[in-house]
Order: C-alpha cells, then sequence, then structure tokens
C-alpha cells in the first residue's frame, strides 16, 4: 500500500462523491452522507474500506494540522492572522476567522465547530459501513475490518474530544446524518456522557488496531492509548481545578484521582510497551556558533521531514508536498518575505526567551534587558535583549525554535537558495556586512517582539511556501513524557521514573538534570513539568489548552479589573495590553468557548454557555 499521502487527491474527490451532495450548506453538519453509490457499487471489499477510511483522514486532518494557531491562545506565540484566504478547508478555514488573542477568541471558532460535526459525519460513515460489511465477512478479512473501524473510532473520539475541551457540552452524534431534520432539534449532551463515549471509541481502538501502522500517516495502538490516557488527564484536570462557566458540570476529587491514575496507567504502557523512543535517541546533536546555521540540535530537525515516520511521532497528519495541493503551510506561516514570499502569521513573543534555561547552570538566567539598539553600547551590554551574546549557552532548544538578532536562515524564492539572511529586528531587506560577508537582512515586518520562529521553518530550498510534505505531529512521546510525569505528579507527587523522563527531554536541550529543589514536591515539580512544556511544546498549540484546564489564566495575566499585562519587544517598546480592567465576564468567556449563534438559530434546543448569553 502506498504512503497515504500519495492516495490523499483521490480520496478527496471519492469523498465527496460518496458523502457530499450537491446541495451541501453549511450548518451544523457540513456534508451529508448518501447512500446510492455506496449501497450499490461500494463497501465490498478490504480495499473499498480501507480507501473511505483515508477519506475519513483527509477530512479530519484539517481539523488538527494547523494546531500551531492554537497558541496564540497563551502568552508565549502572537498569532495575527491565518494564511486562509477562502472557504477551502483543506487549506485551514477551519481556524480562520478568529482574532488569536488572548481575550476575545471564544466567539470565532463558530466556523470550527462546524466543521468539527462535519468530521464527526465522515467518520460515522465509514464506521457505519464497515460495521455492516462485518456481518457478513470472511474470518480472514475480520481482523483487518475491525482495525479500520478502530482507526475511524479513533479519528471520531479525537474530535469529540477537541469540541468538550471547547464547548463543554455539545451535542452527540453517533451516526450517519442524512437529513439535516434529523438534528434538527438534537440537544447537547452532558459532557461526562459525551466522555464515557470517546473513552469507549479509544478502547476500541487500542484493542483493534495493530502495534505499527501499516503506513506512516496512519495509527497503531499507541496512538490510541496516548489519547486516551490524554483524555484521562484533561478530565482530571477538570474535576480537580473545576470549570464553573460550564454550569452543568460538577467537579469530584475522586472523579479527578481515578482519572489521573487512569491517564497515569495508558502513559506508562505507550512509554514501556511499544520500542518507542525520542528522535535521534535524545541527543542534543550539534549546534553552531551563535548567528551561524549550518549545523542546527535534533531538536530543530524534528520539525522537518526528516523526522517525518520516527517513533517519537506516534500520531501524525501527513502532506503530500509539491504538485498535489496537499502540502503543509508551516513556512507560509512561520517565516517571512525572504521564505518564497511567506507572511510570518505566527511569531514568538518576547517573554519567550526567558524560558529558556542556562546550559552551565540548569536554571534560569538572569532576565533580558530590553534596549533600543540605536543607544550606545545596546549590542553589547551584558543581559541586553539586543546583544547576540546574551543568548549564549542557552538551552539547545533555544536556537532551533527562535531566532534573535543577527541568526540566519536560508532565503528561498521561486525554489531556490538565495544564500544567508540574517534576521535584524526592524531592518528588513537591507544591505549588511558582517565580518566582511556581505548579505541582504531578513525581509519580515510580521514581527512585533524582536524574534521570529526558527522552529518550523525549512532551511532547505526545492519546497514553496505552501508545499511542504513534513506531517505535523498531533501526538508525540515527549508530550507523552510530560503528561505521564503530570498524572504521576498529581496523585503521589515527584517519582523517580517520571523525573527520569522530564529529564529526558531536559537532555535534547542539552541541560543538565533537574536541581533537587525542583522535585521537592508536587508544586515545585509541577512548575518544572509546565516550564518544559512551555519550552518543548511551543507553537504546538497545547498552551492555551493547558492554561484553560489548570485554571491559570489569572496566574498569566493578572487578575480580574487589574493593570493586565504588555507584551514588548527587544527594543523596550509597548505593543499590546491583554487583560487590562478586564471583568470577570471577560475571564469566563476565556474558559469557555460560545455555541455558534448561527446554530441556535437553526435549533432552539441547543442552550448556551452562560458566559456568553
Amino acid at each position: 500500500m502506498k504512503n497515504l499521502t500519495q492516495k490523499i487527491l483521490s480520496i478527496s474527490a471519492l469523498a465527496g462523491l460518496l458523502i457530499c451532495t450537491s446541495s451541501c450548506v453549511e450548518d451544523l453538519l457540513e456534508q451529508e452522507p448518501t447512500t446510492e453509490l455506496g449501497a450499490n457499487a461500494f463497501w465490498k471489499t478490504e480495499a473499498d474500506a480501507t480507501f473511505a477510511l483515508q477519506g475519513a483522514y483527509s477530512s479530519v486532518r484539517p481539523l488538527f494540522d494547523r494546531d500551531y494557531y492554537f497558541s496564540g491562545h497563551g502568552e508565549f506565540i502572537r498569532t495575527r492572522g491565518t494564511s486562509a484566504t477562502n472557504n477551502n478547508l483543506q487549506r485551514g478555514d477551519a481556524y480562520h476567522g478568529g482574532d488569536y488573542n488572548p481575550v476575545g477568541y471564544g466567539d470565532n471558532f463558530d466556523k470550527y465547530y462546524r466543521y468539527l460535526y462535519g468530521g464527526v459525519n465522515r467518520t460515522n460513515y465509514v464506521i457505519e459501513n464497515v460495521n455492516k460489511m462485518l456481518a457478513t465477512a470472511s474470518p480472514s478479512s475480520r481482523e483487518n475490518l475491525e482495525a479500520i473501524i478502530g482507526e475511524a473510532r479513533l479519528l471520531r473520539g479525537m474530535v469529540y474530544f477537541r469540541l468538550i475541551s471547547m464547548w463543554g457540552d455539545v451535542p452527540y452524534i453517533g451516526q450517519v446524518v442524512y437529513d439535516n431534520a434529523e438534528v434538527a432539534d438534537i440537544a447537547r449532551t452532558p459532557m461526562a456522557q459525551v466522555k464515557d463515549s470517546i473513552m469507549a471509541d479509544f478502547t476500541y481502538a487500542y484493542e483493534k488496531l495493530p502495534v505499527k501502522a501499516p503506513v506512516v500517516g496512519r495509527a497503531a495502538k499507541p496512538a490510541a492509548l496516548a489519547f486516551r490516557g490524554k483524555l484521562q488527564l484533561y478530565w482530571a484536570s477538570w474535576n480537580r481545578f473545576g470549570w464553573p462557566e460550564l454550569t452543568t458540570f460538577k467537579p469530584s476529587a475522586t472523579e479527578a484521582d481515578a482519572a489521573y491514575a487512569g491517564a497515569a496507567e495508558d502513559f506508562r504502557k505507550v512509554i514501556n510497551d511499544f520500542g518507542l523512543t525520542l528522535y535521534r535517541n535524545g541527543e542534543p546533536g550539534e549546534i553552531d556558533a551563535l548567528g551561524q546555521a549550518e549545523k542546527l540540535p535534533n531538536y530543530y530537525y524534528l520539525f522537518t521531514p526528516l523526522a517525518n515516520g520516527d517513533p517519537e511521532m506516534i500520531m501524525t497528519f501527513t502532506h503530500g508536498g509539491i504538485g498535489t495541493n496537499q502540502g503543509e503551510e508551516l513556512m507560509r506561516d512561520v517565516s517571512g518575505r525572504s521564505h518564497e514570499g511567506s507572511q510570518a502569521w505566527v511569531t514568538p513573543r518576547y517573554e519567550i526567551a526567558d524560558r529558556y534555561q542556562s546550559t552551565i547552570t540548569g536554571d534560569f538566567v538572569e532576565p533580558l534587558v530590553p534596549m533600543n539598539p540605536a543607544t550606545a553600547g545596546a549590542r553589547t551590554k551584558p543581559n541586553s535583549a539586543v546583544n547576540p551574546q546574551s543568548y549564549a549557552n542557552r538551552d539547545y532548544r533555544m536556537k532551533s525554535s527562535i531566532m534573535w538578532d543577527y541568526e540566519k536562515s536560508v532565503g528561498m524564492i521561486s525554489l531556490q537558495p538565495t544564500g544567508w539572511v540574517p534576521f535584524i529586528y526592524k531592518t528588513y531587506n537591507q544591505p549588511i556586512t558582517i565580518d566582511g560577508v556581505k548579505y541582504t537582512t531578513y525581509n519580515t515586518d510580521g514581527t512585533n517582539s524582536g524574534y521570529v520562529l526558527r522552529k518550523f521553518l525549512r532551511n532547505y530550498a526545492g519546497q514553496g511556501r505552501s508545499d511542504g510534505n513534513y506531517n505535523f505531529p498531533v501526538m508525540r512521546l515527549a508530550d507523552v513524557f510530560l503528561m505521564y510525569a503530570e498524572a504521576t505528579n498529581a496523585i503521589n507527587g515527584p517519582q523517580a521514573d517520571a523525573i527520569a523522563l522530564v529529564n529526558k527531554i531536559r537532555h535534547r536541550g542539552n541541560l543538565p538534570p533537574l536541581d533537587p529543589e525542583d522535585v521537592a514536591g508536587k508544586d515545585a515539580f509541577f512548575d518544572a513539568i509546565e516550564q518544559e512544556r512551555i519550552v518543548e511544546l511551543l507553537g504546538e498549540g497545547h498552551r492555551g489548552f493547558d492554561l484553560r484546564r489548570w485554571r491559570a489564566l489569572e496566574r498569566v495575566w493578572g487578575a480580574p479589573y487589574s493593570d493586565g499585562k504588555w507584551r514588548i519587544d527587544t527594543h523596550g517598546a509597548n505593543q499590546q495590553r491583554y487583560f487590562q480592567n478586564s471583568s470577570e465576564r471577560i475571564y469566563e468567556q476565556a474558559y469557555i468557548f460560545r455555541i455558534p449563534p448561527g446554530e441556535r438559530d437553526r435549533n432552539p434546543n441547543l442552550t448556551q454557555n452562560t458566559p456568553w448569553l
């Protein structure tokens, strides 16, 4: 069987025939399946079932493969828009329309809600029809058909997990919908009930999927188990910290403890039972001198196609690359005009730089001091944010993830390299001589922090800004390590195996092991885990979800009616101020998303989340 990406175009075409009529409308269920073709000419063989499953992957992929936009809901990434320019889900339109700021984002994902239910219907279509095939299947076909159902149920579980993470109670639809009238008056299902259905999906997938996926881009047992653990970790968090904005939910300490224990056990199996390893065994690799980028640490290459199919990537969504119209948009979104005319929609904030610890002490260093480079001595003063030497001897993931003044990357135009382009904040597309060598500076005004991302940026030519073939991770082993540490710490405090796993992740940044003070108790170890989640998962879409499930927005942005927090740049200029004099209601709206008004207009039985009434 070919790689999943090689069939993606024909799958999309078939999915259109099988699932969408010419009268599809934009409502709760985006694309209605029909049975005319399926009943008469399809669902005859395992190949038919596999082909339809790949259509479901094609439909669900755009719901997750640009989750980096969700990073704008945290304090370390600015997402100022999206590269989606039309009503095409394959180009990320599900995320289009959000303002991606910490304030007010909860009312900008109405379209995403609708597309998620489109994914539900696609997966239900596969599950329902392959279940029918099982009734007459030969014994030799049953195992493969059950595995196909397992993959479809894993995808469905992922979609519903995202729905409850954002909206709490949501309508649960477990069958194919052929007419919108079937769901015109459906009510929201209590989140606990939806959670149980998701658990059942993940459990079935775990039981039926193979240990290793048949091709890159499809799921196997470790993915099902990791997502089941993650669901339980979130359930534990909601029960421990509460979710008062969801008035139908009543937290329980007993439920929290049981869910933490269940999560820990699932993560333990993922870590120990499948022979999975961190990329390049978690070794830091080589690092070039400040300002150079010929040799980058291994962590950088984890986010390039070199890592496609690597054991760390427990589950990914594949992309076709050049000429397929199924490429990923990462370069377009994270880099600037010097890189194939990219647009830098996603950039680091100034505050992330101070999170990268010293490779010498293993601890935080003195905070950077913003300085205008026109100030005498600004480029040489110790700890100056515009002095390149201030970034020496830092966590290797820093150079792998962000660029500061005088850091270089390879420019690209028309698929050809244009040589090294040094980034110098507010000095865009200008001639400059460095150590006797002439350059043209990195051309982008998309950042307002003084930094741009290196993470996800291709350091090689040959692919357009929208033609990448990197498989975006939706579950990777490093995240499982950290979730396991969080779950076990919540129950029993710092445990030796969890500490060792966190230290493995730190090692990839060439950091020494955690100091004893960092593992002196639950709170201290939680802080260490959170620190690693910040730098290890930067820009992968996790931070906003973490802050909400931990009830940590006020910790980050200040209490209601306070002065809020400024985001600044390396020159010392204030850029944006968030949560200034914000009411409790504003914070409540940041913790839960609104049920789309358009859906409520069509269905009077859909209640609204309290902060949005």
